[in-house]
């Protein structure tokens, strides 16, 4: 018995993520099929214009605006930032650095120190425990 193997593929929406764009601001024609798992390493691998574009310009979608802005996604709403903006949009607000963009940095700089020093805490934990048995 022979098995035939299926083309992997996701929504249009799965691959737009993987991708980091917006999927609104995708071709009609991304985002109306599916992608499969090779067409979607074509793209990562040679990108077309239309994403080299989107990448570059925008509009990003919220994980990449938060990425660039340095501050968490929740940080992004609490700072009433809840639509896709563009890089131009996202360099204004890194210029303008309004309050609520200070405190979540600020805040978003805690959170990694924090996780960095439980991550040290855990390390040591691990060294002790391997050099006790």
């Amino acid at each position: 018995m022979t098995t035939h193997k299926t083309a992997q593929t996701m929504k249009p929406a799965t691959a737009a993520k993987k991708l980091g764009v917006y999927l609104e601001a995708t071709p009609a024609s991304f985002r109306e099929g599916v992608v499969s798992r090779q067409e979607l390493n074509a793209l990562q691998a040679d990108p077309p214009e239309w994403l080299r574009d989107l990448r570059r310009d925008g509009p990003h979608p919220r994980p990449v605006v938060a990425a660039k802005l340095g501050v968490s996604i929740a940080g992004l709403a609490r700072g009433g930032v809840t639509e896709a903006l563009t890089t131009e949009q996202i360099e204004a607000l890194k210029e303008e650095r309004p309050e609520w963009l200070e405190r979540e940095r600020a805040t978003q700089a805690e959170v990694r120190k924090e996780a960095q020093r439980i991550k040290e805490r855990n390390a040591q934990r691990a060294a002790a425990e391997s050099a006790g048995s």
